[in-house]
Formats: structure tokens, C-alpha cells, sequence
């Protein structure tokens, strides 16, 4: 595996877990979002890992935004025109829907303080978990800025428009229950629980096969960027795809036995 900086890489049991690892507050600057763009393509092309974890080392903060120190200087600095800031902005994009359309399931889990850039990153991943002290938000209106890794675009869609509306307008924080009740995270669990909880999810999903998981991410993803006819469609050709697959034989030939499936992930 490679050497990264600001991200760290471990693999065991077929879990791939991805620990941004930028003291003191795990701020995604420029090579913290190449390191994890580095890092999400190599577990991705890895044909051991079934499934992935990002999350963030410490205690303070999973990931607390964006490095408003680097935003500065593309502010301050005047030769570097608007296509320097907008590849500040499409790179942090690009990942983030790298993320969402993963083939192989992602699960966040926010060990802590969650704003901003760190918030964009969480919406972008499948099933977040999050500590029960953990807090969420986009503070960006606060510096005359808007959120630009999506936040504008996911959070309406995770919590409904006016509740992101409210939440981007005021930079207001979520404490973690909250953000559950709205559908912005999938569970909350005690402060140290939050890892095991994600391997515990992470192992149970990969327990099943890895074709039709692959096809269920795909589906779901493209169904939410379509009119229903189409996505309709997709979970058609999907559904006919499986019937033809190994593990979509040795799935329903189980069930009829009565007993335990041995997927190949073929």
C-alpha cells in the first residue's frame, strides 16, 4: 500500500477502513483530498475488499471542513483567477461522487464533530453512523461562502429542502440525535462504539453477495438521478442480470433447501 500523509489505509477481514488523519481538526486541504482520493481508488480496484469505512482520527472531529487557512490564499491570491478556486472546488466533487457511485458499499463513521466539508463527505457515503456526540452541520454562510461539495445538492435531498434550506442559511449545528431523526445519519451509538458498530454493519453486509450488492448501489444511485420509468428499467435489467448470475442461483436454490447461502460473489 502506498504512503500517504493525511490518510491511512488498513484492510483486514475484506473491510477496507480509510482514517483521515489531519491533527488537529482533520481539515480537507488540497492533499488531504488527493490522499483520500488515492487511498478510495486503491481499495476500490482491490479485489479483497468488499466493503469501506472513512472515518477520522481523534477525538475532536471526524472531519471539521474544508482549510480555510488554503481557502484564504486562493482568495488572497489575485494572478490565480477563478479556474484555480473552481479545481479547488471540482476536485472535492469529483471524490465525493467517486464515493457515491462505489460499486462496493461505504460506511462513514463519525467519530466526532462533522461540519462543512466533513458534513459533504459523510451525505456522499451509503450508511453513516455516527457517535452520540458527534454534531453536524455547513457553516459556510458564516465566512460569505456557500457549501460547494455538495452540500447544497445532498443535504436536500437526505432531509428535505426546508430543513436544508434552514440549516445552510444559519450555519446552525446538529447535535447527533437530531441529525438521525432528520435521515441525515443511519444510527447513533455511544462515543467509542462508533468504529465496531460500522465493522459489525460492514461484515454483515458483505455477508451476501457482492453481484446483487454491486447491482442494489447502482439501481439506487441512478434510479435518484432519473424520472421512475427509467429507474423502473434499471431494476428490471438488474433484477433479469441476477437471474443469471451464480450467486442469484445459489441464493433462491438455498432458500428452497433451507439452508445457509455460499455466495461467490460471481
Amino acid at each position: 500500500m502506498a504512503e500517504r500523509q493525511y490518510v491511512k489505509v488498513s484492510v483486514k477481514e475484506r473491510i477496507a477502513t480509510l482514517t483521515i488523519d489531519h491533527p488537529p481538526a482533520n481539515a480537507l486541504n488540497e492533499q488531504t483530498i488527493t490522499d483520500l482520493g488515492s487511498a478510495f481508488e486503491e481499495v476500490l480496484a482491490n479485489p479483497e475488499v468488499r466493503a469501506i469505512i472513512i472515518t477520522g482520527a481523534g477525538q475532536f472531529a471526524f472531519v471539521a471542513g474544508a482549510d480555510v487557512n488554503e481557502i484564504k490564499q486562493q482568495i488572497d491570491n489575485k494572478r490565480a483567477g477563478k479556474e484555480v478556486k473552481r479545481e479547488m472546488i471540482s476536485n472535492g466533487q469529483q471524490l465525493f461522487s467517486r464515493i457515491e457511485r462505489s460499486t462496493k458499499p461505504v460506511i462513514c463513521a463519525i467519530n466526532a464533530v462533522c461540519l462543512g466539508g466533513g458534513n459533504e463527505l459523510a451525505m456522499a457515503c451509503h450508511v453513516r453512523i455516527a457517535s452520540d456526540t458527534a454534531r453536524f452541520g455547513q457553516p459556510e454562510v458564516s465566512l460569505g461562502l456557500l457549501p460547494a461539495w455538495g452540500g447544497t445538492a445532498r443535504l436536500p435531498r437526505l432531509i428535505g429542502r426546508g430543513k436544508a434550506i434552514e440549516l445552510i442559511l444559519t450555519g446552525d449545528m446538529l447535535p447527533a440525535q437530531e441529525a438521525a431523526r432528520l435521515g441525515l445519519v443511519n444510527k447513533v451509538v455511544p462515543a467509542g462504539q462508533v468504529i465496531k458498530t460500522a465493522e459489525d454493519l460492514a461484515k454483515k453486509i458483505i455477508s451476501k453477495s457482492g453481484v446483487a450488492t454491486a447491482a442494489i448501489l447502482e439501481a439506487i444511485n441512478h434510479g435518484m438521478e432519473v424520472d421512475l420509468d427509467e429507474a423502473l428499467k434499471m431494476e428490471e435489467d438488474k433484477f433479469v442480470h441476477l437471474c443469471g448470475t451464480e450467486d442469484g442461483n445459489e441464493g433462491v436454490s438455498a432458500f428452497l433447501g433451507k439452508r445457509q447461502p455460499k455466495f461467490q460473489d460471481r
